[in-house]
């Protein structure tokens, strides 16, 4: 006859994560199952602490456990610990808490990318994430005026500068540095040492993600990044019109070269809602998000509508999805972010093996079920 504990594991085996596909007994996101009488506990431990379908997981768990005959209550803890690529091993001591670096690229400029990485970056942190935000656009930086963040004023203990932090999410930007009607007159071993600077002269500490916005091109500036870093994949945005469609293809071509793999392609100014008929009125011509998505064979993640809230947001440092969350681009950006997430999980589960290998459960007096 099982024991309670083999029967606590096999009713949760019917709880399946939607994305991988498995169930939670053999992902090894059960931990610390103790039962006292009637009493079950235990801890699921994510992927993400910002997983989409945490309380859709932690419901299914606790009902299926409850529906043994002897259990009177279920207290189900919901945890995570976040999978990334080894960026530890890649950068050292100064990105050793950083679990995964995605960056924000186009191919060229006026698309719409500081914004999405902006929005983006603070629906990840609205979900519980720990976000940070690197501004790689050296010569035409903004995301220090899009977040309001300011010069950095503190130092860790190795001397290395404490991105400042905004609303929780720390931002590093040249705009920080230099006055701001300064033009960037930089030659490329200078926008080298910059990046370099960013990268190792700053203590950016535990991040789930850090998102790093790309500067337009295929230049100096990607190439110095892509050394620098390992990324854990790239996020392309496009307009509709084929101009567009041209660059980040460009952008889409460098990352290949050097193993970065595009996660999605996100579509801005996508057509104007009109507040009189809720209808979305194109305004440029082309299907540029999904032709991109098609060709590169990934999923166009969103589109984002204009939306003057959008601009207003950006112009008080007060990101559209906190500024104005019921907004269609706020949605649009939520959207993006929980797919961009939920693509994470998935491909670092896989690249950690963890399918792959069965997890022991421990209990509380160090035994395994």
């Amino acid at each position: 006859m099982a024991t309670q504990r083999q029967q606590v594991l096999s009713a949760l085996r019917a709880v399946i994560d939607p994305d991988l596909h498995e169930d939670i007994v053999q992902l090894g996101f059960v931990k610390n199952l103790v039962i006292e009488g009637e009493h079950v506990r235990f801890e699921v431990e994510l992927t993400t602490p910002a997983c989409p379908v945490k309380e859709q997981l932690q419901e299914a768990a606790r009902a299926a456990v409850e529906a043994l005959e002897w259990v009177d209550r279920a207290e189900v803890t919901m945890t995570a610990r976040t999978r990334g690529a080894a960026v530890q091993r890649a950068t050292g001591a100064a990105m050793g808490g950083v679990q995964n670096i995605l960056a924000i690229a186009s191919g060229k400029g006026g698309v719409g990318k500081s914004t999405t990485a902006v929005n983006v970056a603070w629906a990840l942190a609205r979900r519980g994430a720990s976000v940070g935000i690197l501004d790689a656009d050296v010569y035409g930086p903004s995301i220090s005026h899009m977040t309001g963040a300011d010069i950095p004023s503190e130092l860790d203990e190795l001397k290395r500068s404490i991105p400042p932090m905004v609303d929780g999410i720390k931002v590093v930007s040249m705009a920080m540095f230099v006055p701001a009607k300064r033009p960037m007159m930089l030659r490329g071993p200078r926008v080298t040492a910059i990046l370099q600077q960013f990268v190792a002269g700053f203590s950016w500490g535990e991040l789930d993600y850090l998102l790093v916005d790309m500067p337009p091109g295929t230049g100096d500036a990607h190439i110095t990044l892509t050394q620098l870093l390992p990324l854990t994949g790239v996020l392309l945005v496009t307009t509709p019109q084929e101009v567009a469609v041209l660059d980040s293809r460009r952008a889409a071509t460098m990352f290949s070269a050097v193993n970065v793999p595009v996660l999605g392609v996100v579509e801005t100014m996508s057509g104007f809602r009109c507040g009189a008929c809720d209808a979305l009125h194109p305004i440029f011509e082309g299907e540029g998000g999904a032709t991109l998505a098609r060709e590169l064979n990934v999923d166009l993640l969103g589109q984002i509508p204009l939306d003057p809230q959008v601009v207003v947001g950006g112009e008080r440092a007060r990101p559209v999805v906190v500024d104005a969350p019921n907004a269609p681009a706020s949605e649009a950006y939520e959207a993006v972010a929980e797919q961009l997430i939920r693509r994470l999980a998935v491909r670092n589960v896989k690249a950690d093996g963890a399918l792959d290998h069965f997890e022991l459960v421990w209990d509380s007096e160090g035994g395994h079920a």
